[in-house]
C-alpha cells in the first residue's frame, strides 16, 4: 500500500469511529427523552434497561452510518487541505480522484455492510426492541405507597397510610379496603401502625398490623331481607399478605409483532406486498360487482300498480291525477334514498381501499429504505470528500456545521416525500429516491468543482465578481 494511502486511511478511521458513536449516542439520548415517562418509576432491572438501549442503538445504525461517512469525509479531506498535504499530493501529479480512491473503497464497503445490516440485523433488532418496549409500557409502576394517597396498585385492594416513617417500612394510620368480593367497600381493616416488608423473592408484600379493627358488612343472599348484619373484630396483631407477581415484567410472544413492516427483510417484505396487493385487487373486484348489482337493482322501480290504476276506467280524471302525483313523489323519494345509499356505500368502500393502499405503502417504503440508506452512504461520501477539499478546514468546526446541514436537508426531504408515499400520492419507488438523487446531483457538481480547483467556497472570489458586476453596470447605465 502506498504511503499516502496509509496517511489518508489513518486520517479517516479516527473521525469516522468518533462521529459514528457520537451520532448513535445523540439518537439514543433522543430515544430516552421520548420514552422517559414509560421507563421511570417501574422498578426495571438494570439488565432490562441495558437490553432495551442495546436494541435501540442497533436500530440507529442505518441513520448514523451515512452521517458518520459525511462528517469524517469532510474532516479528512478538509484536514489534508488545511495542512497543505492535499496541495503536495496534487503537486506530485496525483489527481484528486486517485487521492480519494481508498476512501471510495471504504465507503462502498460500508454501503454494502449497511445494506446487509438493514436487511438481516435491523429487522431482528426492531422486533426485539419493539416487543420489549411494548412490555415495558404495559408494565405497571413499581410498588410505592405514599402518605395520604389511596394506593390502588395491588389488584382488589386499596391502601392508605397517614404517615410513613423514614425507614420506609414503618407505617401509621393504616386503612386497607378489601374488594376481593367485588361488592364495594364492605370489608375494611384499620390499624394504628404496622411494618411493611417484602419476601426475599420480591413476589409478596407482608404487612404486620398492630392494634386495629376489621369491619365487615355481611351481604344477605335474600335481597328482600331488611336485615343489615355487621361484624367488627378487634386485634392486637394481624399479618396480611399481598401478591406482587403482577409487578413483574411479563414478556409478550414476539411472533405477534413479526408482521410489522419494520421487522421484515426483503424476502418477507416482497411476500407481504404481493399478498396485500392480491387482497386489494380482490376487494376492488368485489366492490365493483357489488356496486354494479346495487345500481341495477335500485334502477328498477315497480310502477305496475300505477299503470294498472291508470287503465282502470272506474277511476275518474281527478283521482287519476292524485294517483299519478302520489306515485311520482314515491318514485322521487325512492330514487333519492337509493342515491344516498349508493353514495354511502361507495364512500365506505373507498375509505377501505385507501386504507389498504396505505398499508401496502408502508411495506413498500420499508422495502425501498433498505436500498436508499445504503445508497446514501455513497452519496454522502460523494458530497463530503469534495466539500472537504474545497473548504480546506478540518476538525469539528465548519465540517460539523456543513455535515449537519446536509443531513438535515436529506432527512427533511426524505420525510416529506415519505409522507406523500404513505398517503398514496406518489409510488414508493419515486418518493423514497428523491432525496438520494438530489444529493447525488449535488455530489457530482461538488466533485467537478473540486477536481477543477473551483473557488466555490472562497468569499474573496464572490466579492471580486460583485465588484466586477458593479463596474459593468456603471459603464452601461448612463448617469
Amino acid at each position: 500500500m502506498k504511503t499516502y494511502y496509509k496517511l489518508i486511511l489513518q486520517s479517516y478511521i479516527g473521525p469516522f469511529l468518533a462521529t459514528f458513536f457520537i451520532a448513535i449516542f445523540i439518537m439514543l439520548m433522543q430515544f430516552l427523552w421520548k420514552y422517559i415517562d414509560d421507563l421511570v418509576g417501574k422498578g426495571l432491572e438494570w439488565y432490562i434497561v441495558s437490553e432495551l438501549l442495546f436494541y435501540a442503538s442497533s436500530t440507529f445504525v442505518p441513520l448514523a452510518l451515512p452521517l458518520a461517512i459525511l462528517l469524517s469525509s469532510i474532516m479528512t479531506m478538509g484536514g489534508l487541505g488545511e495542512n497543505y498535504e492535499l496541495v503536495a499530493l496534487k503537486s506530485a501529479g496525483i489527481s484528486l480522484t486517485k487521492i480519494m480512491l481508498p476512501l471510495w473503497i471504504i465507503s462502498i464497503f460500508l454501503a454494502i455492510t449497511g445494506f446487509y445490516f438493514a436487511n438481516n440485523v435491523l429487522p431482528v433488532a426492531n422486533l426485539r426492541m419493539g416487543s420489549l418496549l411494548y412490555d415495558i409500557r404495559q408494565q405497571r409502576p413499581a410498588f410505592n405507597i405514599v402518605e395520604g394517597v389511596y394506593y390502588k396498585g395491588i389488584d382488589n385492594y386499596v391502601i392508605r397510610v397517614q404517615e410513613k416513617e423514614g425507614d420506609g417500612q414503618t407505617l401509621r394510620g393504616i386503612k386497607i379496603y378489601d374488594h376481593t368480593q367485588r361488592r364495594g367497600n364492605i370489608n375494611l381493616t384499620t390499624a394504628e401502625h404496622g411494618i411493611m416488608e417484602t419476601t426475599p423473592d420480591k413476589r409478596h408484600l407482608v404487612l404486620t398490623l398492630y392494634n386495629g379493627y376489621n369491619y365487615e358488612e355481611i351481604i344477605e343472599d335474600d335481597p328482600s331481607s331488611e336485615a343489615k348484619p355487621f361484624r367488627k373484630t378487634e386485634f392486637s396483631k394481624q399479618i396480611r399478605k399481598f401478591d406482587l407477581s403482577a409487578f413483574d415484567l411479563s414478556r409478550t410472544d414476539q411472533d405477534l409483532f413479526r408482521s410489522n413492516h419494520q421487522m421484515l427483510n426483503l424476502t418477507q417484505l416482497t411476500f407481504f406486498i404481493d399478498s396485500l396487493n392480491n387482497q386489494l385487487h380482490a376487494r376492488e373486484q368485489s366492490f365493483l360487482n357489488d356496486y354494479t348489482k346495487r345500481f341495477r337493482n335500485y334502477s328498477l322501480i315497480d310502477t305496475t300498480s300505477f299503470y294498472e290504476q291508470q287503465e282502470n276506467d272506474s277511476i275518474d280524471v281527478f283521482n287519476r291525477d292524485i294517483i299519478y302525483e302520489a306515485n311520482e313523489a314515491e318514485i322521487i323519494r325512492i330514487s333519492i334514498n337509493n342515491a344516498r345509499s349508493n353514495k354511502e356505500f361507495a364512500e365506505t368502500r373507498h375509505k377501505e381501499l385507501h386504507q389498504r393502499k396505505r398499508s401496502i405503502a408502508r411495506y413498500e417504503i420499508e422495502f425501498q429504505r433498505k436500498f436508499t440508506l445504503s445508497f446514501a452512504c455513497i452519496v454522502f461520501f460523494l458530497i463530503g470528500a469534495p466539500m472537504g477539499a474545497i473548504i480546506r478546514k478540518g476538525g469539528f468546526g465548519l465540517p460539523l456545521v456543513i455535515a449537519v446541514l446536509c443531513f438535515v436537508v436529506f432527512h427533511v426531504t426524505s420525510v416529506t416525500f415519505e409522507k406523500f408515499v404513505r398517503e398514496t400520492v406518489i409510488p414508493a419507488w419515486q418518493g423514497m429516491w428523491v432525496a438520494p438523487i438530489l444529493l447525488l446531483i449535488t455530489g457530482i457538481i461538488l466533485s467537478v468543482k473540486a477536481t477543477t480547483d473551483s473557488s466555490i467556497m472562497n468569499l474573496e472570489s464572490y466579492i471580486k465578481k460583485y465588484d466586477a458586476l458593479i463596474q459593468f453596470l456603471k459603464r452601461i447605465i448612463p448617469k
